[in-house]
């Protein structure tokens, strides 16, 4: 009779263990732009393209490399394969991205974040890919995007061939086909906040309105449109109107996507485009609010 408790006893102690669920886990990810600084995809702990790993960044940092020379649809496999290794189940994600980051992670959630996935087990293989941990879910779980100088609209750079054009990635960076690539409006109602640099000088007389020497306000304001616009900061002059921030339309009329807002305006021009691998200019100012928020 104590043997047969015993048992019962021992059962009952491991059904218990079977049921509770994996502790859930949250994660940064960091999806990096146009080329990458020969960064390794699918190795989710290089972060050479942004800056040291010792500096803060968010909880659990994550770099989501890709080959940034390549088409957003040939190379967005990776960003799902992060997204889906990293955001389902129990587990949460917070998304940084720069630049043609931008087109990554819009391109991922407007056409595949409705798609079913596999819930995934959070420890990837060498190619970047996670295990299956069983069951399956509707898109992924992201808490909100930060996004440092996007290029969701596309560059007049690109439109101009400023840009070496042997780069497959380049055709996509045109305005037109940037902001026809998807609808920029389905974010799966996910947060993007924009922050927007105006350091620019090098390409003024071909980039609308203030930009940060590669992408314009039109753009890294997350401003609608089927094509750019010249946009700059209050009182500036010969523009075409003033990018506000907030969700609210410029001064103009020209209203922003769904789900986007502009977190940051670079008034006093003090940040350019580029990180330079150490953490600086617009990347640097969304790695602060990302340290401040993602936890």
């Amino acid at each position: 009779m104590r043997c047969t408790r015993h048992a019962a006893l021992v059962a009952g102690l491991t059904t218990t263990l079977l049921a509770v669920p994996a502790l859930a886990t949250n994660y940064t990810l960091w999806i990096h732009g146009k080329n990458g600084g020969g960064t390794q995809p699918g190795n989710y702990n290089d972060f050479s393209n942004w800056g040291p790993s010792t500096v803060s960044a968010g909880v659990n940092k994550k770099a989501v490399n890709w080959n940034g020379t390549q088409r957003i649809s040939v190379e967005n496999y990776r960003i799902r394969d992060a997204l889906d290794c990293f955001c389902t189940g129990g587990n949460w994600c917070y998304v940084a991205v720069h630049s043609a980051g931008d087109l990554q992670i819009g391109y991922a959630l407007s056409l595949y974040g409705g798609s079913t996935r596999s819930i995934k087990n959070a420890t990837p293989n060498s190619s970047g890919v996670c295990g299956n941990a069983g069951g399956t879910q509707v898109g992924w779980n992201i808490k909100w995007v930060d996004v440092a100088s996007g290029a969701g609209g596309g560059s007049e750079l690109a439109d101009h061939g400023d840009w070496a054009v042997k780069d497959p990635i380049v055709s996509d960076l045109v305005t037109t086909t940037a902001r026809g690539m998807y609808n920029h409006n389905t974010t799966r109602s996910v947060w993007f906040y924009n922050f927007a640099a105006s350091k620019g000088t090098a390409y003024s007389g071909i980039l609308p309105g203030q930009d940060d020497e590669a992408v314009s306000y039109h753009s890294t304001g997350g401003v609608s449109g089927s094509s750019g616009s010249s946009l700059c900061n209050p009182g500036d002059w010969f523009c075409g109107g003033t990018l506000n921030t907030g969700t609210s339309a410029c001064s103009s009329g020209q209203a922003k996507w769904s789900y986007h807002s502009v977190s940051f305006r670079d008034d006093g021009e003090d940040y350019s485009h580029s990180g330079n691998g150490n953490w600086e200019g617009i990347p640097g100012v969304v790695r602060k609010d990302v340290a401040s928020r993602a936890y």
